[in-house]
C-alpha cells in the first residue's frame, strides 16, 4: 500500500525533448511524469525510451517522485516500454503510469510484467508503483476493481480528455466548467475516483487543466477537486506549478489548526487530561472524529513541508 507522498504537482514532460526532460530536474513539482505515451509521436517513441533512462540515470531530480507513463495494452509499444525504462533505470524509478486503464486484468498484467523484470535484474520486487489512470467509461465502471488489483497501486489518475471523448461529451475546453451546464460536469467522475481510492487507501490525481497561459483559470478548477479531497493535479507548463502546490496544500492557518487539535485531543484523553472523550480547544468542542479529520490536514501539511507556527498549552485547573 502507497505511503503519503506529496503529489500537490503532478508535472507532464515528453520523453521525446531532452531539453524540457533537464529543464524539469529544476522545477519545484512534487511528482514528474516522464511521457512515452500522448507526448511522443509513434516515431519518436524508441528514441523518447532511450531520454528517459538516460534522464532517470544522470539523477538530479532532488525529491521528486520519477514516474513514467508507458502506452496503454492494447498498443506495440507497452511491453518495450516496460522492459526497455525499467531495465536500463529502475533503481531510479518510483512507478509506472498505465494509461487508460478498463479492467483489473490490465493491472495485475502490469505488476506481473514489472516482477518478472524486477527479478531478472536484481531489483527490490514490488517497490515500483503503479498510477492507474482512468480515460473513459468502462474505466470509471470498474475503478473499484482497478484500485484494488494490486498491491503496487498508489494513485488513481482521472484522464479528461479521452474521457470526454470515451462519453461523447459536448466540449472542446478540457478541465473546465461548460456555460452551457448549470454544475459541474466532472463531479460525479471525480467523486467515483476518489472513494475507489480512498477505500484503498491510496491518493487521488485530478487531470490537466489545458488553458495553461490561464493560471487563474488553473487555479479555480484546482479548487473543486481539492476541497474534494484529491491529492493533486496534472501540470502541462511550469507556471501551474506553484497554483497547484498552494491549492493542494493546507493553508498555515488551517495545518496550524489541525495540529492543535491533535495535541488538544492527545491530551483530553490522558490521564494527565481526565481521560475524556472530548475536550475544548477555544470555543470549539473536538472529540474523536475531530481528531481524523486533523489527521488528514496535519498528514497534507507534513508532507508539503510545513512546519508548526503555534504551540498547545494545556488548561489550567
Amino acid at each position: 500500500m502507497a505511503e503519503l507522498r506529496s503529489r500537490r504537482s503532478n508535472l507532464a514532460v515528453p520523453g521525446s525533448n531532452p531539453r524540457f526532460l533537464e529543464k524539469a530536474k529544476g522545477l519545484p513539482a512534487d511528482q514528474v511524469f516522464l511521457d512515452l505515451e500522448d507526448a511522443c509521436a509513434p516515431l519518436a517513441k524508441p528514441g523518447a525510451r532511450k531520454n528517459i533512462v538516460a534522464a532517470l540515470n544522470e539523477g538530479g531530480w532532488g525529491e521528486k517522485i520519477r514516474v513514467v507513463r508507458v502506452n496503454d495494452w492494447t498498443t506495440e509499444w507497452t511491453y518495450r516500454d516496460v522492459i526497455e525504462v525499467v531495465e536500463g533505470a529502475g533503481a531510479e524509478l518510483d512507478c509506472l503510469m498505465l494509461p487508460k486503464v478498463v479492467d483489473a486484468a490490465q493491472v495485475r498484467a502490469l505488476d506481473l510484467l514489472l516482477t518478472q523484470v524486477e527479478k531478472a535484474n536484481g531489483l527490490s520486487v514490488g517497490r515500483i508503483g503503479i498510477e492507474a489512470q482512468i480515460e473513459n467509461a468502462q474505466g470509471l465502471i470498474n475503478v473499484n476493481e482497478i484500485a484494488g488489483a494490486s498491491d503496487r497501486i498508489e494513485t488513481i489518475v482521472f484522464g479528461p480528455a479521452d474521457f470526454m471523448a470515451s462519453i461523447n461529451m459536448k466540449s472542446l475546453v478540457v478541465g473546465a466548467l461548460h456555460p452551457d451546464y448549470p454544475g459541474d460536469p466532472f463531479h460525479h467522475i471525480l467523486m467515483t475516483i476518489l472513494m475507489a481510492a480512498r477505500a484503498r487507501g491510496v491518493q487521488a490525481i485530478d487531470g490537466p487543466f489545458l488553458q495553461v497561459r490561464d493560471v487563474d483559470g488553473f487555479r479555480e478548477v484546482a479548487k473543486r477537486s481539492a476541497v474534494l479531497g484529491f491529492d493533486g493535479k496534472w501540470v502541462l507548463h511550469p507556471g501551474q506549478i506553484e497554483a497547484a502546490n498552494e491549492v493542494y496544500a493546507p493553508s498555515q492557518e488551517d495545518y496550524d489548526h489541525a495540529e492543535l487539535i491533535l495535541d488538544a485531543y492527545e491530551w483530553s484523553t490522558s490521564e494527565a487530561g481526565g481521560a475524556k472523550g472530548s475536550a475544548m480547544l477555544g470555543d470549539e468542542m473536538i472529540d474523536e472524529a475531530s481528531r481524523k479529520m486533523a489527521l488528514v490536514v496535519a498528514g497534507k501539511g507534513r508532507a508539503a513541508g510545513l512546519t508548526r507556527t503555534s504551540s498547545f498549552t494545556p488548561p489550567e485547573g
